[in-house]
């Protein structure tokens, strides 16, 4: 029996990223689509509450099963779940290709590995996928390559311990990528900037812009890796508990509780 292959993004149902992927997951497993109706980047793990969701069936994909979302990202992982699929046991949960950066921070804000993570929280292995390239145009044939090693080795040998990967392929031929590194999560921040201006009403906008900060020169980070032509793996996981603090923090414990 093949194995059941989830496919999503935050791109959107028609953007190029996610064909990409469904190309390759197809050629490992049985594949079924469910995504956004229309581009949720920046969208994190939001769920909706506050309005009925709407899934429609498009024949998109030829004869992959393929399913527009009127919400999040995160909304497709538990629809596909609990009412497409009717809880059936998903083997792999693969989110992408997204256009653009996923390495360091952009992970808290990244729709597509918010995805990929509530698939994982869900107990279904996870792996998102980015490509470092924001067009419309991009050519996706290096990213197509390595996902396709990346998810058939996931299929065969596993995760070890981890059950989501964060996957960032710089924006090379596949000639110019040395490989594949594992590597942890950069620190950096991005330093935001809004620039004001006014609506034909004279009423104030504003539209964030800014710089992205890298805090550390790390070898074993993602953001040498894809600074110097490697894939980029990270095991990722949406427990955010700081351990290192953990002890330093428990004398407020004492402290609090004598007070």
């Amino acid at each position: 029996m093949k194995p059941l292959i989830l496919v999503t993004n935050d791109d959107g149902i028609f953007a190029p990223g996610i064909k990409a992927l469904i190309e390759v997951a197809r050629e490992l497993g049985e594949v079924v689509v469910v995504a956004p109706n229309s581009p949720q980047s920046g969208q994190g793990h939001a769920i909706t509450l506050t309005e009925p969701l709407r899934l429609h069936k498009v024949d998109v994909f030829g004869d992959i099963p393929a399913y527009e979302c009127s919400g999040t990202p995160v909304d497709c992982v538990k629809l596909a779940k609990q009412v497409i699929l009717k809880n059936r046991k998903v083997d792999l949960c693969v989110s992408g290709i997204n256009h653009g950066s996923n390495a360091s921070i952009n992970i808290i804000y990244s729709g597509t590995m918010s995805a990929a993570m509530e698939a994982s929280i869900e107990g279904i292995p996870s792996i998102g996928f980015s490509h470092l390239d924001y067009s419309f145009e991009a050519d996706f044939s290096a990213a197509k390559h390595y996902a396709k090693k990346i998810i058939e080795h996931t299929l065969k040998e596993g995760m070890g311990d981890a059950k989501l990967l964060n996957v960032n392929i710089p924006n090379l031929p596949l000639t110019e990528i040395k490989g594949v590194k594992v590597c942890r999560q950069a620190e950096g921040t991005w330093n935001e900037e809004f620039v004001e201006s006014k609506d034909p009403r004279g009423q104030s906008y504003y539209w964030m812009t800014g710089s992205f900060s890298l805090h550390t020169d790390d070898k074993n980070t993602d953001i040498w890796a894809l600074q110097n032509n490697y894939i980029s793996v990270v095991p990722s996981k949406h427990d955010l508990t700081d351990h290192h603090a953990l002890i330093s923090v428990t004398e407020m414990e004492s402290s609090v509780n004598q007070s």
